[in-house]
Order: structure tokens, then C-alpha cells, then sequence
């Protein structure tokens, strides 16, 4: 049996728009991960639930987002959570979506990403991008500029 037999599965999206990547500013309340930071959309699958299903219900239920776009990236595991990150692009504008969870929300530049912060306006403040989410952000741009060098 491996470490990742007990560990959390989680399924986040990377959603992008014209080279910017959508984020949530997550709740500052005690309890979750990464409280007052900017991280993923997406969450915990539930008991028997597949990675596959549960991103497509996890947008669902965060912004009221569908796409049969959405593609796995990766996995990326960590003492006590396997994270499926998935990723799609953002075919509708932010005003056709609902925030339902999360405190703001916003797009990230690459320089965003790589300086790790970004202002909320709704929260009045600078917030950090969560550790594991901007090296997963630097694997996808990487990704994405392998795939745009090899189709010239």
C-alpha cells in the first residue's frame, strides 16, 4: 500500500483566458487550506467519487461553469493529498459566471504568477498565491509554451 493510498484526492482546474489563468482568492476562515490565499478552483472528491467527476461537479458548484474541455494536466501528490489537476480554457466571460465560493477571484498574469501575489479590490488587499498552485501554474505555462513551440 502506498502513501497515496490514504491521501486526499482533490481535483483542481487551471481555466485560462488569453494567457492569464483565473484563481480564487480562498475564505480567510480557520479550517481550510490555504486560508486568505490565491489558489484553484476545484476540491475534495468526494468518497468514491472519481477525479473526473468531481472537477466538473466542483465547477459546477463554484461558479456555475461547464465545459467538456477540460483535460488532466497532472497529478501532483503531497503528504496526505494527491491533487488531479485538470485544465480548460475559460470560454465565457467572468460576467457569465457566479462566484459561490471563495472570498474573490481574478485573473493572474504570468508575471502575477511568478512574483506570487496579487490585489483583491473586494478584500482590499495583497494576497499571496498558495505555494503548491504557483509551481503547479510554472509546470502548466512551461507545458503551454512546449506545446505552442511545437506546433510552429
Amino acid at each position: 500500500m502506498s502513501s497515496e493510498d490514504n491521501a486526499h484526492a482533490v481535483a483542481i482546474a487551471i481555466l485560462y483566458q488569453q494567457n492569464q489563468y483565473l484563481m480564487q482568492l480562498r475564505d480567510d476562515i480557520p479550517g481550510i487550506a490555504y486560508p486568505g490565499h490565491w489558489g484553484f478552483f476545484g476540491g475534495h472528491c468526494d468518497p468514491g467519487e472519481h477525479p473526473d467527476d468531481a472537477i466538473h461537479r466542483e465547477l459546477m458548484e463554484e461558479l456555475g461553469f461547464q465545459t467538456s474541455n477540460i483535460q488532466l494536466f497532472n497529478l501532483y501528490p503531497d503528504p496526505g493529498v494527491v491533487r488531479h489537476v485538470y485544465y480548460a480554457p475559460l470560454t465565457v466571460s467572468l460576467s457569465d459566471l457566479e462566484l459561490m465560493e471563495g472570498w474573490d477571484w481574478g485573473f493572474f498574469s504570468p508575471q502575477q504568477i511568478q512574483d506570487s501575489k496579487r490585489y483583491s479590490q473586494k478584500a482590499q488587499g495583497i494576497f499571496p498565491l498558495a505555494y503548491p498552485h504557483q509551481k503547479i501554474l510554472l509546470d502548466f505555462m512551461a507545458f503551454q509554451n512546449n506545446q505552442h513551440e511545437s506546433q510552429k
